[in-house]
């Protein structure tokens, strides 16, 4: 009996663990999570059936208990404050050369547009979107469809 209490006792410590892991380390669902959760059921099983239903039911509580607890005092601790992310970034993208386009600018693809890419607009190089999803090529002429926050819509030049 001693040995099999042993056994549940390593089943369901290694199980939380690996959940706590999981949970403060690992992103996602990975093996650590998914084997943290086995090694907690099966030593809640293992208790049930060798052990018996009052000691099932009891590892079952203190299982759940024990890994809330531990949740708990990891979160308050400030053991993860050493390794949790607390930069800031301020910084933004400058957009401003966006500013001085509007519909109907013309210029040339500066690189080949795929849908996106590089184009020249009134000696401003931006990143440019094929409007239509077309591919434009590298030297094209372009026009200026729509100005967007990031980029401006292009579509091929038609010439007459």
């Amino acid at each position: 009996m001693t040995f099999n209490l042993i056994i549940v006792a390593a089943l369901v410590i290694l199980g939380v663990v690996l959940l706590l892991i999981e949970f403060f380390l690992l992103p996602g669902i990975s093996i650590a999570g998914i084997g943290g959760a086995i090694f907690m059921i099966g030593g809640v099983i293992y208790a049930y059936i060798y052990l018996g239903s009052t000691t099932g039911t009891a590892t079952l509580v203190l299982s759940l208990i024990m890994l809330a607890g531990a949740f708990v005092w990891l979160v308050k601790s400030k053991s993860l404050q050493k390794i949790a992310l607390t930069a800031d970034i301020t910084e933004t993208v400058d957009n401003s050369e966006l500013k001085s386009l509007k519909k109907g600018d013309t210029g040339v693809a500066v690189s080949r547009l795929n849908p996106i890419g590089k184009v020249m607009v009134n000696d401003v190089v931006v990143e440019g979107k094929s409007f239509d999803g077309e591919f434009i090529d590298e030297d094209a002429e372009i026009e200026v469809v729509r100005v967007e926050t990031y980029n401006v819509a292009v579509r091929k030049r038609i010439t007459n």
